[in-house]
């Protein structure tokens, strides 16, 4: 068994953006671990579970250090899943691991959670409720996070679905909040429904989805644009969809159309899915990273509207990829519509990347552009 620091020290991100400013390992996770081992000292004897683990410090780490093996792992992200799987093979350590979804499958019999905080309160919501739901009446939660990125409120979330809370001593500026006795929700807080008259749709959303279930002032921007998109597109695809709401308003106003929605969020899948049945619209949803199983050269439209930061770090390395992958999907003369903050200007990466780019409307913070192949 490999020891603790050569395994922290081998992580890599990929198939996430790898930078200077990146990093596959912070002082977060290495207190989570300290505090567990601290903690449980017959850690090998205990079910486990661990949650939000980026790229596989807390899995691989637990391995490392304690020999646990059959640790039951969600990781939101899909590339954080691929992640891990490469650093699991890269540390001799492939197999003490299974990938689980955020349910009873993941949950059922266990007495200890690892997790990185997330910095969404409503995340953190659905994921404490459905430990307090299906995991053991001793599960033991050590849930960590950067001082920088925790409030007061995630306390008081964790006390909602705990009657045990409490905070560990800091160390380089990171933390650790320890939750126990769980109490089972009488109804779940996700997911959400909303109903968006002025679009009229019917959005359903889990707690990790990026803007819940609201219209965000950019997807609702570029969803104006939708009859200056091209005409004809047999087959379209919403790139990083969220909730599908774009995805739901192509499907519905071009019904003669295959429409898919991807994303590498698994909430934003089962949030994407459960958007379309609500509004009873055909839509393919998959979960992928960007694209990648996607046949070059057979997508005829792409909208996007992309992220501009990697986790907690302001970085254009996920549009980037993006970009990337559209100028691979499309067919020639397929469009990319695209959504961004002004003051990011990715209209030269657009064109750069995929094809001729040109600014198709502005107003005081967004911009939309239209990039052909």
């Amino acid at each position: 068994m490999p020891d603790l620091e050569t395994v922290l020290a081998g992580l890599r991100r990929r198939p996430d953006a790898e930078a200077a400013n990146l990093f596959a390992v912070d002082a977060a996770d290495r207190l989570i671990l300290d505090a567990v081992s601290e903690a449980i000292p017959d850690l090998e004897t205990r079910t486990i579970a661990v949650i939000g683990d980026r790229y596989g410090a807390l899995t691989l780490g637990l391995a490392a250090r304690h020999g646990v093996t059959g640790v039951r792992v969600h990781q939101d992200s899909y590339t954080g899943e691929i992640a891990l799987s490469h650093n699991a093979v890269d540390a001799g350590l492939s197999g003490v691991f299974e990938h689980r979804g955020l349910d009873e499958t993941l949950l059922d019999g266990v007495n200890i959670v690892l997790m990185q905080l997330p910095r969404s309160l409503a995340e953190l919501t659905d994921i404490a409720e459905t430990i307090a739901l299906f995991a053991a009446p001793d599960v033991q939660v050590f849930a960590g996070g950067r001082d920088k990125h925790m409030t007061p409120a995630m306390n008081s979330v964790l006390g909602a679905s705990f009657e045990s809370v409490s905070a560990g001593r800091g160390r380089q500026k990171a933390r650790v909040l320890r939750a126990a006795l769980p109490v089972r929700p009488q109804s779940p807080t996700y997911p959400v429904t909303a109903v968006l008259g002025d679009v009229d749709l019917t959005v359903v959303a889990y707690g990790a989805v990026f803007a819940g279930a609201k219209l965000d002032i950019g997807t609702r921007y570029l969803g104006g644009f939708e009859k200056k998109m091209m005409p004809g597109a047999g087959q379209i695809v919403d790139l990083g969809c969220g909730t599908g709401i774009l995805a739901c308003l192509l499907a519905r106003a071009r019904p003669d159309a295959t429409v898919h929605a991807t994303d590498r969020s698994a909430a934003a899948v089962a949030s994407a899915r459960a958007t379309a049945a609500a509004n009873g619209l055909d839509i393919e949803v998959s979960r992928d990273d960007a694209m990648s199983t996607y046949p070059q050269s057979s997508v005829d439209l792409i909208v996007c509207n992309p992220p501009f930061h990697e986790g907690a770090s302001l970085h254009t390395g996920s549009a980037e990829k993006l970009f990337e992958a559209a100028r691979r999907v499309l067919k020639p003369g397929g469009e990319m519509w695209t959504v961004y903050n002004s003051h990011l200007n990715y209209r030269r990466a657009l064109a750069d990347t995929v094809g001729p780019t040109a600014v198709a409307g502005k107003n005081s913070k967004f911009t939309v552009t239209r990039s052909v192949v």
